[in-house]
């Protein structure tokens, strides 16, 4: 297959790219930038010129292409952060990219992240729901194309999506451990966050795009959970500070931001995915991946 990848020089894209080259894709890589160019001609991979915020470079992309993956999106955790612009630009990314698509058959794979879901797992059963606070759109606005003659999917990614050159929530979480000197969990640090490996993720959207059905929710999930404590515990250890449980109260002034995500609580399977696909990850899990201690380099 020729397939068009954005994001495809990110931290998951980039996994993605080279999972399906080593499965005998041919790759075209969205590249905003000429370094992000450079990158990907150094692959042996196509250069597509473009951004997400230019809708004609888009449907072009996808037009030349016999399928699609969008892992592109514009992320900001800085004070000054919209998630609501982020989330219009993603929602018209994946117009453009649908649009292109249409009636063709042809397959559009959509990241997204997991839905919230109190008291259980997440299943692929499990729709995304609206949340004002952190607006995502990703997952409705490519489903909706699985009924205008797209093979459209969707793969939820977890909180945590690790490996080698994290840029995101664990990498914070360090440089907090560093600033504040401890490594803090909240209450009895119980609550879960669900991980994946980036190269088992990146098979997944390989998987996606080669055979999954249209309007098939995918979780790209390898630990259903793991203590938030566990993972300040590894963190400690590996900074040499101390390990410490504080209050919700005293969240705000140790994680700064990054509170609400260090009081998540979330669990998620990935048995149906597991099923559809023949999905099986792999790589190691977030506690074995931080004892192998690249993140603390």
């Amino acid at each position: 297959m020729r397939v068009f990848v954005t994001g495809a020089t990110g931290f998951i894209g980039s996994a993605v790219v080279q999972d399906l080259l080593a499965g005998g894709h041919q790759v075209v890589g969205l590249a905003r930038s000429d370094k992000s160019a450079e990158a990907l001609t150094a692959l042996g991979v196509e250069v597509h010129r473009g951004s997400l915020q230019d809708p004609d470079s888009l449907r072009s992309g996808a037009a030349g292409a016999d399928g699609v993956i969008h892992t592109a999106y514009i992320h900001d955790f800085s004070p000054t952060a919209n998630p609501a612009a982020a989330a219009q630009a993603d929602g018209d990314a994946i117009a453009a990219l649908g649009d292109a698509l249409a009636g063709t058959g042809k397959p559009l794979v959509v990241a997204a992240g997991l839905p919230a879901v109190a008291g259980r797992a997440v299943t692929e059963e499990d729709a995304v729901e609206e949340n004002p606070a952190w607006p995502r759109v990703s997952e409705r606005a490519v489903l909706a194309f699985a009924d205008r003659g797209v093979r459209a999917s969707v793969v939820r990614m977890p909180p945590s999506v690790h490996g080698a050159g994290d840029y995101a929530f664990v990498p914070a979480l360090i440089g907090i451990a560093r600033q504040q000197g401890l490594s803090a969990y909240v209450g009895d640090g119980a609550n879960t966050w669900p991980a994946v490996h980036r190269l088992d993720a990146a098979h997944l959207f390989r998987l996606a795009v080669e055979s999954a059905p249209a309007g098939a929710r995918l979780n790209g999930v390898g630990d259903q959970g793991v203590p938030f404590r566990d993972i300040a515990a590894v963190i400690g250890k590996h900074l040499d500070v101390p390990v410490k449980s504080i209050t919700a109260e005293e969240a705000p002034a140790n994680f700064g931001t990054f509170a609400l995500f260090a009081q998540l609580n979330a669990q998620a399977s990935s048995t149906g995915t597991q099923r559809l696909l023949g999905w099986e990850p792999v790589h190691p899990g977030l506690i074995a991946d931080l004892d192998e201690g690249h993140y603390f380099g």
